[in-house]
């Protein structure tokens, strides 16, 4: 059992959720078949309005798993997936962990470069890809090093009624791929016959997560089977009403991205729960509809999913009040945002905290207990953190003070693959150097203040986009908004907000307006002198919002604009 020392969050513990946890030695694969076991007829995966159960998908994992083994994948290998959250995914995810290989899975709307980068980088030797997203592999696929391919059809699993008037209709669609792509249809015929693949849980790889790119190329985190199952255990612990075999977990985030990875795909295999998949953001009519439907009970999500979903004119007509809890990651959940969301579902909508490189899940508010709204509460069971100066990050900051957030426990990955001296640098005596500032109060809440990288200097003065955009959304007018530093002769850095507006508020408010009520009510330092209404603002696959495109998006502009000058 991984011990943990007694430390100022315990006083606020919420109950019920365990302290430390004995995580069991056992792979991805093993607690796959386990759950199988005890919940054989349970649902497991709900797909384009069609219930699977776990026994389906155990059978066409072995079948899948002795398909690849014939084709010579082996232990260590690296399968990429390019595919959207399916029934194929699942199957291709789990029947490549039982063999021992490694899945890097890749996002199905990367261009040909990207696709290159990571394949080539991870050194992928198979590939299982949706037909729809075959144009950019094939542009790629020379100089990755692959040498099979797999090509499935997002009807592969529909009964046959359903497939052929889908297709008939033209509301399935469908891309032709080369004439010696494997089917994966095809290999799910085959006979299963697994051999026993002996599995070293805490250095064998499950998977290599490749990062968002925020500097330089993606980098492949490497995730071992301990990393994955710890954290989903660890994320399905913090809910202590959590039953399984009864949860419907809705997967609208992309399974290639960590965050789904594990809250809905891992989390629901090691309690036997449901996942409710949809293979692209739907319209809100259908993704409402479903959650109606199948009662769903947990929904991970991000601030920009719930926020659309409290500003979208139908939101009442439908029943959300089976959803008992959700969990905002990948980015700061403003308040407003998160007491709306309460209050049309009932459900607990709390902040956590995480990173592709632990797993991803390292921080959450208390679902059940007392919870700091605007902070991203406690250190999940097995995991400790503290603050660290930021500049050298070997002295402990006191109480409220702002320092690099720093992290230790089973979810932490191993590094990044062929980066030994960022490793040195990321990773340091088992703690895992964040790159976010952040301060712990006096009863040991965490408080994340900004990305470090994203942090503002104005005229001398440190201003975190985060608190910008929080203010922000008290306006009244305020849907989204998004905040970056530019450069500036002057000031060194001006502050500009990228805002976009409720629809009732379009032509009815102007940017001037909203920049003095700003300057009204944010410090002189901190307020935007510059903003811009953008009919939406750019988001990623997982819903999340990206300054970083704002910002070169910007710097593209100022650029160009000095040449002109010049």
């Amino acid at each position: 059992m991984t011990e943990t020392k007694e430390r100022p969050w315990h006083q606020y513990w919420p109950e019920g959720v365990p302290k430390t946890i004995d995580f069991p030695k056992k792979s991805l694969g093993e607690i796959f078949d386990e759950t199988v076991a005890k919940h054989p007829d349970k649902t497991a995966v709900i797909f384009l309005d069609t219930k699977y159960s776990y026994a389906q998908l155990k059978r066409w994992v072995d079948s899948f798993a002795t398909a690849l083994l014939d084709l010579g994948v082996k232990k260590g290998d690296v399968i990429g997936l390019r595919l959207p959250n399916s029934v194929h995914y699942v199957i291709a995810y789990f029947a490549v962990l039982k063999l021992g290989a490694i899945v890097t899975a890749n996002n199905p709307l990367y261009k040909a470069v990207e696709i290159e980068h990571q394949f080539a980088d991870a050194k992928a030797k198979v590939l299982i890809v949706m037909d729809v997203v075959w144009d950019e592999v094939a542009k790629a696929l020379p100089k990755t090093g692959i040498q099979k391919v797999i090509g499935a059809n997002i009807a592969d699993f529909l009964p046959g009624v359903k497939r052929f008037l889908g297709k008939l209709l033209g509301k399935i669609p469908s891309a032709p791929m080369p004439a010696d792509t494997l089917r994966f249809t095809d290999l799910l015929r085959t006979k299963p016959k697994l051999p026993d693949v002996e599995i070293e849980v805490e250095k064998d790889l499950a998977v290599l997560q490749y990062t968002g790119g925020t500097t330089g190329s993606p980098k492949g985190a490497m995730l071992t089977h301990m990393n994955l199952v710890a954290n989903a255990i660890q994320t399905s612990s913090w809910d202590t009403k959590n039953v399984p075999g009864k949860d419907v977990i809705v997967g609208v985030l992309p399974l290639f991205h960590i965050y789904a990875m594990t809250t809905v795909m891992n989390m629901a295999t090691i309690s036997g729960n449901a996942m409710l998949l949809f293979p692209k953001l739907p319209e809100w009519d259908e993704l409402l509809g479903a959650i109606q439907k199948y009662k769903a009970t947990l929904f991970p999500g991000v601030a920009a999913l719930y926020n659309a979903i409290n500003n979208f004119e139908r939101v009442k007509d439908y029943d959300l009040t089976t959803i008992r809890a959700c969990i905002s990651g990948a980015g700061p959940l403003p308040v407003e945002i998160q007491t709306r969301f309460e209050e049309l579902s009932g459900a607990k909508l709390i902040e956590g905290y995480g990173l592709t490189e632990s797993s991803p899940v390292t921080h959450a508010n208390p679902l059940y207990g007392r919870r700091k709204n605007g902070t991203i509460g406690f250190p999940v069971s097995s995991t400790d953190a503290k603050i660290m100066d930021s500049e050298t990050g070997k002295e402990e900051m006191p109480v409220n003070e702002v320092g690099e957030l720093v992290v230790t426990g089973p979810q932490i990955m191993l590094g990044y693959l062929g980066h030994e001296e960022e490793n040195k640098q990321v990773l340091r005596d088992g703690w895992l150097y964040t790159g976010d500032l952040g301060m712990i109060d006096q009863e040991g809440y965490f408080l994340i203040v900004d990305r470090k990288k994203d942090m503002i200097k104005r005229s001398g003065y440190s201003v975190f986009p985060r608190e910008v955009e929080d203010y922000l959304y008290k306006n009244e007018h305020v849907l989204e908004c998004a905040v970056i530093g530019i450069p500036d002769d002057k000031a060194g850095e001006e502050i500009k907000a990228f805002i976009a507006l409720k629809p009732e508020s379009k032509g009815k408010v102007t940017e001037d307006e909203i920049i003095k009520w700003a300057k009204d009510n944010m410090a002189a330092y901190k307020y935007p002198r510059l903003l811009e209404f953008r009919d939406e603002i750019p988001k990623g696959t997982a819903n999340k919002i990206l300054r970083r495109a704002l910002k070169e998006e910007e710097l593209a502009k100022m650029k160009k604009q000095k040449e002109a000058g010049a």
